[in-house]
């Protein structure tokens, strides 16, 4: 359920559940049991592997979104907060809350009771893996530059699984999450109101939401079944019957809330400093202007 390169993040954040709310009327399970299935699916390490890249998607964020192209100094400031922003620390502890928020115990226990079995922890093992891909292959295997050997079959088992992970529909929520949580806190960092900031850019991806989920969904099933490519088919329709179950549909909510939660935090946090970095840049070009225009005028050569 994960993904790199520029959808790195395909299976991290649900549409519903964004921000890590609990589900109203499920209590939900305390930290240290939800810690223990965190641990077994192995979200730490999942997103571990994709923080390496966030410097680049970051870049290419604001590079994608503004019409006057960023200065040298100004890239070094995206690399630098991206950096300091995007660490594993930073997500954990809004990852796993929002992870035990959503999780009740019954959830809990056929979860872990899946991901004891061999089909369970093949898919952990695929997911890290496609975690651990590097950018330009993961496009390539997006693209069907890469692909793994399929069947009629394991085509509408990869349909459905896409379905069940909803992993189009992630793909653009992250990208828009993303977007926002960065633009909120450039806001912050930069002494301005974030609220205006913040619904302009929720705005401004809502009107393609449609078309774009539509277009990943091929290429997300291309990573799925190039992913999960040492599953057999038996061990496919383990896995889709537990997605399918109302267990697993609370599993991937908590899941992908969990994902949603820690990514915005350090998007956020990112932005913070950005802002802080563009407004320091932006002093110093001012005083140097103003340093410019008040020194006096070379004078003129006598006749």
């Amino acid at each position: 359920m994960y993904n790199t390169g520029m959808f790195r993040l395909a299976f991290l954040v649900s549409l519903a559940l964004l921000g890590g709310l609990a589900r109203a009327g499920v209590p939900p399970v305390d930290m240290d049991t939800a810690a223990q299935l965190y641990q077994q699916a192995a979200i730490r390490e999942q997103v571990r592997a994709s923080l390496g890249s966030m410097p680049a998607q970051i870049r290419k964020l604001f590079q994608g979104n503004t019409s006057t192209p960023l200065t040298d100094s100004q890239l070094q400031a995206v690399n630098l907060a991206a950096t300091r922003a995007f660490r594993i620390d930073v997500f954990d502890a809004p990852a796993l809350s929002a992870f035990a928020a959503n999780l009740d115990a019954d959830t809990l226990k056929k979860s872990e009771a899946f991901l004891a079995t061999d089909a369970g922890k093949q898919m952990v093992a695929a997911d890290l893996g496609l975690a651990s891909l590097s950018d330009a292959d993961a496009d390539k295997v997006m693209n069907g530059d890469i692909s793994a050997p399929s069947t009629p079959q394991r085509d509408v088992l990869f349909e459905k699984l896409e379905r069940a992970e909803r992993s189009s529909e992630s793909t653009v929520q992250i990208l828009l999450t993303m977007a926002t949580a960065v633009a909120a806190g450039t806001a912050v960092g930069s002494g301005m109101d974030p609220g205006p900031v913040e619904q302009r850019a929720r705005k401004s991806g809502e009107a393609s939401r449609q078309t774009w989920e539509e277009n990943m969904r091929e290429p997300m099933r291309r990573y799925m079944a190039y992913g999960y490519r040492d599953l057999n088919d038996a061990d496919l329709k383990r896995v889709l019957s537990f997605l399918q179950s109302t267990e697993g549909k609370r599993y991937i909510s908590a899941y992908l809330a969990s994902l949603g939660a820690g990514f915005y935090a350090m998007g956020k946090r990112c932005g913070e400093q950005l802002g802080e970095s563009f407004r320091e840049l932006a002093m110093a070009q001012l005083t140097t202007e103003r340093a410019e225009s008040a020194q006096p005028a070379p004078a003129k050569p006598r006749p």
